[in-house]
Protein backbone atom coordinates (compact mmCIF):
# COMPACT_ATOMS: atom_id res chain seq x y z
CA UNK A 1 0.00 0.00 0.00
CA UNK A 2 1.52 3.27 -1.06
CA UNK A 3 1.37 6.51 0.82
CA UNK A 4 -1.61 8.68 0.00
CA UNK A 5 0.44 11.86 -0.24
CA UNK A 6 3.20 13.98 1.23
CA UNK A 7 3.93 17.65 1.78
CA UNK A 8 7.07 19.54 2.73
CA UNK A 9 8.06 23.02 3.83
CA UNK A 10 11.23 24.43 5.35
CA UNK A 11 10.32 23.44 8.92
CA UNK A 12 7.75 20.70 8.49
CA UNK A 13 7.29 17.49 6.53
CA UNK A 14 4.28 15.18 6.50
CA UNK A 15 3.17 11.92 4.92
CA UNK A 16 -0.40 10.62 4.77
CA UNK A 17 -0.90 6.85 4.74
CA UNK A 18 -4.07 5.05 3.72
CA UNK A 19 -5.04 3.31 6.92
CA UNK A 20 -8.30 3.89 8.72
CA UNK A 21 -9.46 3.16 12.25
CA UNK A 22 -9.38 -0.59 11.50
CA UNK A 23 -5.58 -0.54 11.70
CA UNK A 24 -5.15 1.46 14.89
CA UNK A 25 -5.23 -1.56 17.20
CA UNK A 26 -2.60 -3.36 15.12
CA UNK A 27 -0.26 -0.41 15.49
CA UNK A 28 -0.96 -0.17 19.22
CA UNK A 29 -0.46 -3.92 19.70
CA UNK A 30 3.11 -3.68 18.48
CA UNK A 31 4.56 -3.21 21.94
CA UNK A 32 1.55 -1.51 23.50
CA UNK A 33 2.90 2.06 23.30
CA UNK A 34 4.42 1.85 19.85
CA UNK A 35 3.11 5.23 18.56
CA UNK A 36 4.50 7.11 21.57
CA UNK A 37 7.86 5.35 21.33
CA UNK A 38 8.09 6.04 17.62
CA UNK A 39 7.24 9.70 18.13
CA UNK A 40 9.97 10.03 20.75
CA UNK A 41 12.59 8.07 18.79
CA UNK A 42 12.13 9.83 15.44
CA UNK A 43 10.81 13.15 16.73
CA UNK A 44 7.63 12.94 14.74
CA UNK A 45 3.93 13.33 15.47
CA UNK A 46 1.32 10.79 14.43
CA UNK A 47 -2.30 11.76 13.86
CA UNK A 48 -4.72 8.83 13.81
CA UNK A 49 -8.28 8.80 12.43
CA UNK A 50 -10.75 10.22 14.93
CA UNK A 51 -13.74 8.38 13.48
CA UNK A 52 -14.57 5.32 11.42
CA UNK A 53 -15.30 7.57 8.44
CA UNK A 54 -11.69 8.75 8.16
CA UNK A 55 -9.04 6.60 6.54
CA UNK A 56 -5.69 8.40 6.74
CA UNK A 57 -2.85 8.26 9.25
CA UNK A 58 -0.76 11.44 9.10
CA UNK A 59 2.89 11.54 10.17
CA UNK A 60 4.47 14.96 10.73
CA UNK A 61 7.96 16.04 11.70
CA UNK A 62 10.80 18.50 11.20
CA UNK A 63 13.05 15.82 9.69
CA UNK A 64 12.12 14.33 6.31
CA UNK A 65 14.19 11.26 7.14
CA UNK A 66 12.39 10.76 10.46
CA UNK A 67 8.97 11.09 8.83
CA UNK A 68 9.94 8.67 6.04
CA UNK A 69 11.30 6.06 8.50
CA UNK A 70 8.15 6.25 10.63
CA UNK A 71 5.96 5.95 7.54
CA UNK A 72 7.87 2.86 6.41
CA UNK A 73 7.40 1.14 9.76
CA UNK A 74 3.71 2.00 10.01
CA UNK A 75 3.14 0.96 6.40
CA UNK A 76 4.69 -2.44 7.12
CA UNK A 77 2.26 -2.96 10.01
CA UNK A 78 -0.68 -1.95 7.79
CA UNK A 79 0.43 -4.30 5.01
CA UNK A 80 0.72 -7.20 7.45
CA UNK A 81 -2.70 -6.40 8.94
CA UNK A 82 -4.32 -6.48 5.50
CA UNK A 83 -3.10 -10.07 5.09
CA UNK A 84 -4.24 -11.02 8.58
CA UNK A 85 -7.49 -12.83 9.37
CA UNK A 86 -7.66 -10.66 12.50
CA UNK A 87 -8.59 -7.56 10.48
CA UNK A 88 -12.16 -6.67 11.44
CA UNK A 89 -15.06 -6.65 9.02
CA UNK A 90 -16.12 -3.04 8.53
CA UNK A 91 -19.14 -3.41 6.24
CA UNK A 92 -21.57 -6.04 5.05
CA UNK A 93 -24.24 -6.67 2.43
CA UNK A 94 -27.58 -6.77 4.19
CA UNK A 95 -31.21 -7.41 3.35
CA UNK A 96 -33.04 -5.07 5.77
CA UNK A 97 -35.99 -6.51 7.67
CA UNK A 98 -36.37 -3.64 10.13
CA UNK A 99 -38.16 -1.63 7.45
CA UNK A 100 -41.29 -3.61 8.38
CA UNK A 101 -42.80 -1.96 11.51
CA UNK A 102 -44.96 -5.00 12.28
CA UNK A 103 -41.89 -7.24 12.47
CA UNK A 104 -40.02 -4.74 14.65
CA UNK A 105 -42.99 -4.63 17.04
CA UNK A 106 -43.05 -8.43 17.26
CA UNK A 107 -39.36 -8.50 18.05
CA UNK A 108 -39.75 -5.85 20.77
CA UNK A 109 -42.63 -7.82 22.33
CA UNK A 110 -40.55 -11.00 22.21
CA UNK A 111 -37.64 -9.30 23.97
CA UNK A 112 -39.87 -7.82 26.66
CA UNK A 113 -41.51 -11.18 27.29
CA UNK A 114 -38.19 -13.02 27.55
CA UNK A 115 -36.77 -10.37 29.88
CA UNK A 116 -39.78 -10.67 32.19
CA UNK A 117 -39.86 -14.47 32.37
CA UNK A 118 -36.14 -15.25 32.56
CA UNK A 119 -32.90 -13.93 34.00
CA UNK A 120 -31.84 -12.73 30.55
CA UNK A 121 -31.75 -9.00 30.09
CA UNK A 122 -29.52 -6.28 28.76
CA UNK A 123 -28.58 -5.08 25.31
CA UNK A 124 -25.57 -7.37 25.12
CA UNK A 125 -27.74 -10.36 24.23
CA UNK A 126 -30.80 -8.96 22.40
CA UNK A 127 -30.25 -7.57 18.93
CA UNK A 128 -31.45 -4.00 18.40
CA UNK A 129 -34.86 -4.38 16.66
CA UNK A 130 -34.22 -1.44 14.35
CA UNK A 131 -31.19 -3.28 12.91
CA UNK A 132 -33.03 -6.56 12.14
CA UNK A 133 -31.68 -7.97 8.87
CA UNK A 134 -30.36 -10.90 6.87
CA UNK A 135 -26.62 -10.94 6.18
CA UNK A 136 -25.43 -11.89 2.70
CA UNK A 137 -21.72 -11.13 2.86
CA UNK A 138 -19.21 -9.65 5.31
CA UNK A 139 -16.64 -7.19 3.93
CA UNK A 140 -13.42 -5.50 5.01
CA UNK A 141 -13.56 -2.09 3.39
CA UNK A 142 -10.77 -0.46 5.35
CA UNK A 143 -10.38 2.68 3.25
CA UNK A 144 -12.45 4.98 1.04
CA UNK A 145 -11.02 3.40 -2.09
CA UNK A 146 -12.50 0.02 -1.19
CA UNK A 147 -15.82 1.54 -0.08
CA UNK A 148 -16.10 3.33 -3.43
CA UNK A 149 -15.27 0.09 -5.25
CA UNK A 150 -17.99 -1.74 -3.30
CA UNK A 151 -20.46 0.99 -4.23
CA UNK A 152 -19.65 0.50 -7.92
CA UNK A 153 -19.97 -3.29 -7.69
CA UNK A 154 -23.38 -3.07 -6.03
CA UNK A 155 -24.68 -0.48 -8.47
CA UNK A 156 -23.39 -2.59 -11.35
CA UNK A 157 -25.48 -5.67 -10.55
CA UNK A 158 -28.88 -3.99 -10.15
CA UNK A 159 -30.06 -5.14 -13.58
CA UNK A 160 -28.75 -8.67 -13.12
CA UNK A 161 -30.57 -9.05 -9.81
CA UNK A 162 -33.82 -7.92 -11.41
CA UNK A 163 -33.35 -10.48 -14.19
CA UNK A 164 -32.46 -13.19 -11.66
CA UNK A 165 -35.83 -12.68 -9.99
CA UNK A 166 -37.66 -12.50 -13.30
CA UNK A 167 -38.90 -9.06 -12.37
CA UNK A 168 -40.94 -10.54 -9.51
CA UNK A 169 -40.66 -9.58 -5.83
CA UNK A 170 -39.09 -11.94 -3.31
CA UNK A 171 -40.63 -12.55 0.10
CA UNK A 172 -39.66 -14.62 3.11
CA UNK A 173 -41.42 -16.25 6.03
CA UNK A 174 -39.84 -16.33 9.47
CA UNK A 175 -41.04 -19.16 11.65
CA UNK A 176 -39.76 -20.58 14.92
CA UNK A 177 -36.36 -20.29 16.56
CA UNK A 178 -33.19 -22.34 16.37
CA UNK A 179 -29.61 -22.36 17.68
CA UNK A 180 -26.67 -21.38 15.50
CA UNK A 181 -23.84 -22.26 17.89
CA UNK A 182 -23.68 -24.11 21.17
CA UNK A 183 -26.37 -26.29 22.73
CA UNK A 184 -29.87 -25.57 23.98
CA UNK A 185 -28.64 -24.99 27.52
CA UNK A 186 -25.46 -23.18 26.47
CA UNK A 187 -26.47 -21.24 23.38
CA UNK A 188 -24.56 -18.39 21.78
CA UNK A 189 -26.82 -17.40 18.89
CA UNK A 190 -30.58 -17.78 18.60
CA UNK A 191 -32.15 -17.08 15.21
CA UNK A 192 -35.38 -17.26 13.23
CA UNK A 193 -35.08 -19.67 10.28
CA UNK A 194 -35.83 -18.23 6.83
CA UNK A 195 -38.27 -19.78 4.38
CA UNK A 196 -38.34 -18.15 0.94
CA UNK A 197 -41.79 -17.87 -0.61
CA UNK A 198 -41.77 -19.60 -3.98
CA UNK A 199 -38.66 -21.65 -3.28
CA UNK A 200 -35.43 -21.04 -1.39
CA UNK A 201 -33.34 -20.98 -4.57
CA UNK A 202 -34.84 -17.61 -5.61
CA UNK A 203 -33.13 -15.72 -2.81
CA UNK A 204 -30.03 -17.91 -2.89
CA UNK A 205 -29.57 -17.03 -6.57
CA UNK A 206 -29.73 -13.35 -5.64
CA UNK A 207 -27.11 -13.89 -2.94
CA UNK A 208 -24.87 -15.79 -5.35
CA UNK A 209 -24.98 -12.96 -7.90
CA UNK A 210 -24.00 -10.51 -5.15
CA UNK A 211 -21.22 -12.69 -3.72
CA UNK A 212 -19.75 -13.55 -7.13
CA UNK A 213 -19.67 -9.88 -8.11
CA UNK A 214 -17.80 -8.84 -4.96
CA UNK A 215 -15.35 -11.73 -5.32
CA UNK A 216 -14.71 -10.74 -8.94
CA UNK A 217 -14.21 -7.15 -7.77
CA UNK A 218 -11.43 -8.28 -5.42
CA UNK A 219 -13.31 -7.18 -2.30
CA UNK A 220 -13.67 -10.56 -0.58
CA UNK A 221 -10.76 -12.20 1.24
CA UNK A 222 -9.87 -15.70 0.05
CA UNK A 223 -10.86 -17.49 3.25
CA UNK A 224 -14.23 -15.72 3.25
CA UNK A 225 -14.96 -17.01 -0.26
CA UNK A 226 -15.21 -20.55 1.09
CA UNK A 227 -17.93 -19.86 3.65
CA UNK A 228 -21.31 -21.42 2.89
CA UNK A 229 -24.23 -19.02 3.18
CA UNK A 230 -26.89 -19.79 5.76
CA UNK A 231 -29.69 -17.26 5.60
CA UNK A 232 -30.96 -16.54 9.09
CA UNK A 233 -32.34 -13.66 11.14
CA UNK A 234 -30.42 -13.36 14.40
CA UNK A 235 -32.67 -12.65 17.38
CA UNK A 236 -30.24 -13.10 20.29
CA UNK A 237 -26.45 -13.14 20.29
CA UNK A 238 -24.40 -13.63 23.44
CA UNK A 239 -21.05 -13.21 21.69
CA UNK A 240 -18.11 -15.60 21.50
CA UNK A 241 -17.29 -15.63 25.20
CA UNK A 242 -20.78 -15.97 26.63
CA UNK A 243 -23.62 -18.47 26.54
CA UNK A 244 -27.20 -18.54 27.78
CA UNK A 245 -29.82 -21.16 28.57
CA UNK A 246 -32.27 -21.12 25.65
CA UNK A 247 -34.37 -24.13 26.67
CA UNK A 248 -37.25 -22.12 28.10
CA UNK A 249 -37.24 -19.71 25.16
CA UNK A 250 -37.27 -22.53 22.61
CA UNK A 251 -40.06 -24.29 24.46
CA UNK A 252 -42.23 -21.18 24.42
CA UNK A 253 -41.27 -19.62 21.08
CA UNK A 254 -39.94 -22.58 19.10
CA UNK A 255 -42.94 -22.45 16.76
CA UNK A 256 -43.40 -18.67 16.76
CA UNK A 257 -44.81 -17.31 13.48
CA UNK A 258 -43.06 -14.02 12.83
CA UNK A 259 -44.85 -13.40 9.55
CA UNK A 260 -44.21 -13.00 5.84
CA UNK A 261 -42.22 -10.03 4.54
CA UNK A 262 -41.03 -8.74 1.19
CA UNK A 263 -37.36 -7.91 0.71
CA UNK A 264 -37.33 -4.68 -1.30
CA UNK A 265 -33.67 -3.65 -1.13
CA UNK A 266 -30.05 -4.72 -0.92
CA UNK A 267 -27.84 -2.53 1.29
CA UNK A 268 -24.13 -1.94 1.60
CA UNK A 269 -24.16 -1.39 5.37
CA UNK A 270 -21.44 -0.02 7.65
CA UNK A 271 -20.93 -1.76 10.97
CA UNK A 272 -21.11 0.25 14.23
CA UNK A 273 -22.46 3.34 12.46
CA UNK A 274 -26.20 4.05 12.35
CA UNK A 275 -28.54 6.29 10.40
CA UNK A 276 -31.35 8.37 11.90
CA UNK A 277 -33.82 5.49 11.45
CA UNK A 278 -31.70 3.29 13.72
CA UNK A 279 -30.53 0.97 10.95
CA UNK A 280 -26.90 0.50 9.98
CA UNK A 281 -25.49 3.36 7.94
CA UNK A 282 -26.36 2.80 4.30
CA UNK A 283 -23.35 3.43 2.04
CA UNK A 284 -25.32 2.32 -1.03
CA UNK A 285 -28.51 0.46 -1.87
CA UNK A 286 -30.25 -1.01 -4.88
CA UNK A 287 -33.93 -1.93 -5.21
CA UNK A 288 -35.28 -5.41 -5.79
CA UNK A 289 -38.47 -5.92 -7.83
Amino acid sequence: MASEGSTSSRNKHSISLKGGASFFRFIKEKGGSMPEELEKELRIRMIFPSSRNEDSIIIEGASLNGVARAAERIQHIIDEAVKSSALDNTHFISLPLAIHPQLVDKLVNFQNSVAKTSSLSGKYIFIEPKTFHLTVLMLRLYNKERVDAAFRVLEGIAGELKDTLGGQPVSIKLKGLDIMRGSRDKAQVLYAPVEVVGGEDRLLRVCKVITDAFIKGGLVFEKDCQRALKLHATVMNAGHRRTFDARGILEKYGSEKWGEYRIPQVHLSQRFVFDANGYYHCCASIPLP
